[in-house]
């Protein structure tokens, strides 16, 4: 498995990174859980990415039990918070109480002491951008964290908070992490050449567009026990099962098979060619589905294929 910088900063993660939105604690047991994990770090993938809401810290309290035993030095642990864990009005968003809170939460649910990464889950406009990231730059300094980073903001905001931190001698953040694949390119136009420029490295997530770039609803085709044919977990598929996007995704299962490569592994593959994405988060319901995914950190795409691709998913 190949390790890169995140960002400007000196920690490496590496290239594939197991992610826990949507099964680890939901929709997969403990024991699939833990041949994920296990499968994972077989496979040289040391970072996990998790969040508070995920299935309401249930995604971090099996993977606190799933990692006791391992080496903590050896792993990249990432968590996030933002979105509501209850219903008191301070149970959410990004003030200094919600985010030292939400940390020790995470802590006590990932048994550890520290995170490698915390990272704001969205933007907060309701709470004045100097309150996060000095709680951020605290909590940095207390050892609680160890980096920084964001989800989902804009370049501008994610330039804003990294000149608020260097006032204060902090750290600032280190990542970003937005939605990015093929089918989703909307961060080409600002946040990864503002990113790139100061020194952002993006953890991208849904590279595969919620499995649609796998190749298995070619047709419309749903099977049993997938993402599509769940109705809880297939929300946010509806943009990228559109006849449009079916038509490409047929053409890009083709191309995949004239590369002698699988489609996921080729969309993963694109994805971390692209100058500025530092690494790609992947979920799993099944061991396999790691394995196979951790090999695209190796596929090498020539210049004619990332053409072909650009010309197939146009920005």
């Amino acid at each position: 498995m190949q390790t890169t910088k995140l960002g400007r900063s000196g920690m490496s993660v590496s290239r594939v990174i197991l992610g826990s939105w949507l099964t680890f604690g939901s929709s997969v047991d403990a024991e699939v859980t833990r041949a994920c994990v296990r499968a994972a770090l077989d496979a040289g993938i040391q970072t996990i990415d998790t969040a508070d809401v995920y299935a309401l810290g249930e995604a971090e309290r099996v993977l606190g039990e799933v990692l006791s035993g391992t080496t903590r030095s050896d792993l990249v642990l990432a968590s996030k918070c933002f979105w509501p864990m209850a219903d008191g009005p301070n149970d959410r968003g990004l003030s200094r109480k919600h985010i030292v809170e939400s940390v020790e939460g995470s802590l006590r649910r990932l048994h550890t002491d520290y995170l490698d990464l915390f990272q704001c889950h969205r933007f907060d406009p309701t709470v004045p951008l100097e309150e996060t990231v000095l709680a951020l730059e605290d909590l940095v300094r207390q050892g609680k964290i160890l980096y920084w980073g964001t989800s989902v903001w804009s370049g501008a905001e994610v330039e804003r908070g990294l000149g608020l931190a260097r006032d204060v001698r902090g750290y600032g953040p280190i990542s970003n992490q937005p939605p990015y694949s093929l089918l989703e390119r909307d961060i080409e136009a600002e946040v990864l050449p503002t990113c790139r420029r100061l020194g952002v490295g993006q953890i991208v997530f849904s590279p595969l567009a919620q499995g649609v770039l796998s190749g298995k609803y070619v047709g419309g085709v749903r099977p049993d026990g997938s993402r599509a044919a769940d109705e809880k977990r297939n929300v946010f598929m509806g943009r990228y099962l559109e006849s449009d996007a079916s038509g490409r995704v047929e053409a890009f299962v083709e191309l995949a098979a004239e590369a002698a490569t699988t489609p996921a592994c080729l969309a993963l593959a694109w994805c971390l060619a692209q100058p500025g994405v530092d690494a790609v988060i992947v979920g799993a319901t099944r061991a396999e589905q790691v394995v196979e995914n951790a090999r695209a950190a190796e596929l090498e795409l020539t210049d004619d294929l990332l053409a072909r691709l650009d010309a197939l998913f146009p920005v």
